[in-house]
């Protein structure tokens, strides 16, 4: 078949996005009403502030927004991880970063799944922030091990999900049929299934180690546990959440408010308590399970591993306070504080060395002789107005802040004790593959903006163009 025949994995990525939205909604009717006060933020934003609108628009990143969304699930087995590698491999998603949690307190590791190269990122930039349950991590050795053999009967993949997977891996890419059908075969796989696979002892059991545990082996697949819209204000999403009936969580996780935002700023709603089934001796019985909530997110400059380690500096010494963590009424009085620490100003950050940007010709011409423009540095370039630089988008994801989100909706009750533990090396065998470092991600993405910069005042010292 020829390779014309085939659509693109962005043509498949925004199909699935797409149906994943529309099917959480149904299924989670606050998180319609969430992505309501997103878009009314959203456009308040963009009125109020024409200037960034035009910025988002010349970096082909305006249109995305409204698409935009993350989800995250939980995986109990390496096998389950390493077909859900293969399942988003079909969507031009790679793994991007490892993440352990284990050291705030939450017995899982991580990766995000997503596209990396801005041109698709630019399509649809959906994202999966998928963990891996880490059973080691489970002291009560009968306990481990009725876990994990619980968690190798399940299947949580449909045979024509597995089977379009492999014949995407052989062929090299999906008809739009083909895409139609792994599209609604693949979704299958994050439905929320209200049945659980145990008994309420096994449950609570599980439960008393640590709830996610309970999530990630009692039930038949890795449900969704929250898809998350793009704002460009969440300080406004979360002073308007509680008028539209949303309990939001007390704390927005992340970097405090700047007028240069970076990294990524978290808050989000209560989890549902959802009538569930058990199982049982004379039949199913009636219970209830919590781990289903609504996710907002605002995201800035992607740091440089400089920015980044003045960020993690800084944050810890917010944390280490009195020993509050992120906890008392003066938390963000304490993180604007410290946080003064780090540069305000795009043109600071820039020449700081602190974050990525992505340089773009403006199409001035003159200020310089004929076909020399090639040739000065990139700073000269700037500063003459030949080349503006706009900040590359963080797309990726923080640790502590995901273990908040995680803790805030588990209830904060969950066992705590968890030493930083990190295993990439089982992380990636278990993956099947190696996670990229987000820093080369970006690296790339910042040095291909400068070579087309080069590319473009090469061409333009051609006689025929200048």
């Amino acid at each position: 078949m020829s390779d014309a025949a085939f659509v693109t994995p962005d043509h498949i990525r925004i199909r699935f996005s797409r149906t994943m939205s529309d099917m959480y909604r149904s299924e989670v009717p606050q998180y319609g009403t969430l992505m309501e006060l997103v878009a009314e933020v959203n456009a308040a934003m963009l009125a109020a502030d024409p200037a960034l609108k035009a910025d988002l628009e010349r970096t082909d990143d305006l249109d995305r927004i409204d698409l935009e969304r993350h989800g995250a699930i939980r995986l109990g087995t390496a096998e389950e991880l390493s077909t859900m590698r293969r399942l988003f491999a079909v969507m031009g998603m790679e793994p991007v970063g490892y993440y352990d949690l284990s050291v705030a307190g939450v017995p899982v590791h991580s990766t995000a799944f997503r596209p990396v190269r801005e041109e698709n990122l630019a399509r649809n930039p959906f994202r999966v922030f998928t963990s891996l349950l880490r059973l080691e991590l489970i002291e009560d050795e009968a306990l481990r091990q009725e876990a994990a053999a619980i968690l190798s009967r399940r299947r949580i993949f449909t045979p024509g999900a597995l089977a379009l997977i492999e014949r995407f891996e052989a062929a090299g890419g999906l008809t739009d049929a083909e895409a139609e059908d792994f599209v609604r075969e693949a979704v299958e796989t994050f439905r929320w299934h209200r049945e659980a696979t145990v008994d309420e002892g096994t449950y609570q059991r599980l439960s008393t180690v640590h709830r996610l545990i309970s999530d990630v082996v009692c039930f038949k697949g890795p449900h969704i546990n929250h898809l998350t819209p793009r704002t460009l204000d969440i300080d406004a999403v979360q002073a308007a959440m509680p008028a539209r009936g949303i309990a939001a969580k007390d704390v927005i996780e992340g970097p405090p408010t700047r007028r240069c935002p970076i990294l990524l700023r978290q808050t989000s709603f209560k989890a549902l308590e959802e009538p569930i089934l058990f199982r049982g001796a004379d039949g199913a019985q009636a219970g209830t399970h919590t781990a289903r909530f609504g996710e907002i997110e605002q995201r800035g400059l992607a740091p440089t591993r400089k920015g980044r380690a003045l960020y993690d500096d800084l944050l810890s010494k917010v944390r280490d306070v009195g020993g509050q963590g992120n906890a008392g009424a003066d938390y963000a009085t304490r993180l604007a504080g410290v946080f003064e620490a780090f540069p305000d100003d795009h043109e600071t950050l820039r020449r700081e060395g602190l974050g990525y940007y992505r340089y773009v010709p403006t199409g001035k011409s003159g200020g310089a002789a004929p076909g020399a423009l090639d040739s000065l540095s990139l700073e000269a370039l700037i500063a003459s107005g030949h080349v503006e630089a706009y900040p590359i988008v963080y797309e990726d994801f923080l640790p502590v802040s995901a273990a908040g989100i995680f803790q805030s909706n588990l209830g904060g009750q969950e066992q705590r004790s968890y030493a930083g533990n990190a295993s990439r090396g089982a992380f990636v065998e278990a993956l099947g593959a190696e996670v990229r470092d987000e820093f080369e991600v970006y690296e790339e993405a910042q040095a291909r903006s400068i070579e087309a910069v080069r590319e473009t005042l090469r061409h333009a010292r051609r006689p025929d163009v200048a």
